[in-house]
Formats: structure tokens, C-alpha cells, sequence
């Protein structure tokens, strides 16, 4: 499983910023997806999660800002994010819960104080 995540940038604090992780291979739409994240000198932290079923759920520092979705048919994971504060500035992962467990490269989210 490889995995190609994108869409991050730097957004003022207040914005929205929507993040996609393209991912290889057929078993995509049977395999838990999630999003992570690690600020500088932070450990790697959960954000958002989805179920093959299409259960979500999220940590409660990003709950009602940020939306998780998947698209299986086109092989992609989303992490909507809004209302974006300094704290949510951190290179943003992808993970497939599959096997070992895969990780993309990390895209940098940042938004300035």
C-alpha cells in the first residue's frame, strides 16, 4: 500500500484548508483509514479516523472543525479542516490500518500566530 497525501499550506488562523491522501491498490474501501499529526517536539497524535463501515470519529481538540470522508471509489481519503487555529500547525499524515500499517509522507499544515 502506498500512500500520497496533499493539499497542505499555509492558511491564516480562521481558514479552511482540505487535505487528500491517494492511495494505491484495491483494498482500499476495505481498510480503516485516519489522519495523524506531529507539531514540532510533539509526539505523533491521532485527528480523525474512518471506518470501512463509514463510522467516524475524531479527537476531541478537532471536533466540530475538521471532517473526515473517504472516496473509494477513487481511492482517496479527505480531511477537511476549518476554522483553523495556531495549535492545528503540524505535518498532517495519512494512515491505513491494514497489516503493519502504512503511513504517506506527511503534508505541512501551518497557520501563524
Amino acid at each position: 500500500v502506498q500512500l500520497q497525501a496533499s493539499g497542505g499550506g499555509l492558511v491564516q488562523p480562521g481558514g479552511s484548508l482540505r487535505l487528500s491522501c491517494a492511495a494505491s491498490g484495491r483494498i482500499f474501501s476495505d481498510t480503516a483509514m485516519a489522519w495523524y499529526r506531529q507539531a514540532p517536539g510533539k509526539q505523533r497524535e491521532f485527528v480523525a479516523g474512518v471506518m470501512r463501515s463509514g463510522i467516524r470519529n475524531y479527537a476531541d481538540l478537532v471536533k466540530g472543525r475538521f471532517t473526515v470522508s473517504r472516496d473509494n471509489t477513487n481511492n482517496t481519503l479527505y480531511l477537511q479542516m476549518s476554522s483553523l487555529e495556531v495549535e492545528d500547525t503540524a505535518v498532517y499524515y495519512c494512515y491505513a490500518d491494514r497489516g503493519p500499517g502504512y503511513w504517506g509522507q506527511g503534508t505541512q499544515v501551518t497557520s501563524p500566530a
